[in-house]
């Protein structure tokens, strides 16, 4: 196409591509926060990751909405001599199911609850049984690690119930310092992805199942994002705007 634009041939255009090092099918995405008080949360949370305060609990918290029951037919076939995994391409739903999870940064204990729905109602039931959960959780500092979803603001009320509760919000458009987004990535690899479920129940069960096992060897995770300068921003936003 871009030849037949040009006036030229298709061996010119890719040689000058090539030299240039130009992939026109090659993408890459970008989120940049535009907070303006990013630096101030950005080192509220990383602080709380690398120096968290004595004798205090630190928590990362958050849902993953609408994971779909979805049943298809699994299984393996022969592709140009190797065995791969056969999945059919059509699929039946069987409805979906929400999934709170609180990751306790000090042990990397998981503290998990499926629900139907993802209001603030059945956010805070879960932070109250979270709370029950957490050894200690009524003589410690609980610094609770939030995204800026509609569900995890405006609970004033909740935290007047529990003097020993703080929340932290991350920048807006910078979900990625939450770190139980690590372990949802590996919910959905390891127990989600390309899985067959016949109902709701038995999505509910594959989760537990997994979260039982991830238990038993669960480790906290280690914060190693690379720091990120302001004219490594500009440079990007640069290019992008040529």
């Amino acid at each position: 196409m871009v030849a037949k634009c040009l006036g030229a041939s298709d061996d010119a255009v890719r040689r000058v591509l090539r030299k240039q090092n130009i992939c026109l099918a090659r993408q890459r995405s970008w989120c940049v926060s535009t907070d303006p008080e990013f630096a101030q949360k950005a080192a509220d949370i990383v602080g709380l990751y690398l120096a968290p305060p004595e004798k205090a609990l630190v928590i990362s918290v958050d849902e993953k909405p609408s994971i779909q029951a979805l049943e298809r037919t699994t299984g393996y076939a022969c592709s140009s001599g190797k065995v791969v995994r056969g999945l059919k391409s059509t699929y039946k739903r069987h409805g979906t199911l929400n999934l709170f999870a609180a990751l306790n940064m000090a042990t990397g204990a998981i503290h998990t609850q499926t629900t139907e729905l993802k209001r603030r109602v059945e956010f805070l039931a879960f932070m109250d049984q979270v709370l029950l959960e957490l050894p200690g959780s009524n003589e410690k500092e609980i610094h609770v690690i939030l995204d800026n979803y509609c569900i995890h603001k405006r609970n004033d009320e909740c935290l007047s119930q529990h003097p020993n509760v703080r929340f932290h919000f991350t920048p807006t458009s910078a979900s990625w310092f939450n770190q139980v987004e690590i372990w949802f990535g590996i919910l959905s690899r390891k127990a989600l992805k390309n899985a067959s479920f016949q109902s709701v129940d038995e999505l509910c069960a594959a989760i537990k199942a997994f979260v039982e096992v991830y238990q038993k060897n669960a480790k906290p995770f280690v914060w190693r994002k690379r720091e990120v300068k302001g004219s490594q921003l500009r440079i990007t936003i640069s290019n992008i705007c040529k």
